[in-house]
């Protein structure tokens, strides 16, 4: 019985939402990207300005314009446009900057989710938008309503809720 358990855990670690293998879950802190500098006010409310212009942007995997957007997408997209790069996947951006709880996050950060059913590993990412004790906001490019503003308090992505990391 021990070693069903042990390879179905196994075998959930190793899949992902269309994008990487790997998920890393581990609340140990990570080093920041040289690319990245101190995080400013004015810088992460650019970001958070920019990805908000793509409001409405139809989903569409590996896109990065207002043609079309995919979730990770339009977290690279966003923070290229204040010159710090990030790692293209979901699955290589759940292993960049520190992990945070996730009462701790602010403006910026980053949300991550598993929202394959019956699946733990992180394929889905959100950048906070507004965040103040027990509300949280975050966009992100959703598959059946494109870009746009949730709400970490429904219950779908509460439950779907994986981690929380800053890279700025």
């Amino acid at each position: 019985m021990k070693k069903i358990i042990l390879i179905f855990i196994l075998s959930a670690f190793f899949a992902s939402c269309k994008s990487s293998k790997r998920v890393v879950t581990k609340k140990t802190k990570t080093s920041k990207s040289s690319s990245t500098s101190a995080s400013t006010p004015k810088k992460v409310a650019n970001i958070i300005d920019y990805a908000k212009t793509f409001e409405g942007t139809r989903y569409k995997y590996g896109g990065t314009t207002k043609k079309g957007m995919d979730c990770s997408g339009l977290v690279v997209t966003a923070f290229k446009k204040e010159d710090i790069l990030l790692p293209r996947t979901t699955a290589d951006l759940s292993k960049r900057g520190d992990w945070i709880d996730v009462k701790k996050v602010k403006e910026g950060d980053l949300l991550f989710f598993a929202t394959s059913k019956n699946n733990r590993r992180v394929n889905h990412v959100g950048i906070v938008t507004s965040s103040r004790p027990g509300h949280v906001e975050f966009i992100h490019a959703s598959t059946s309503r494109g870009v746009m503003i949730s709400n970490l308090a429904e219950r779908y992505w509460y439950l779907a809720y994986v981690q929380a990391r800053r890279v700025m």
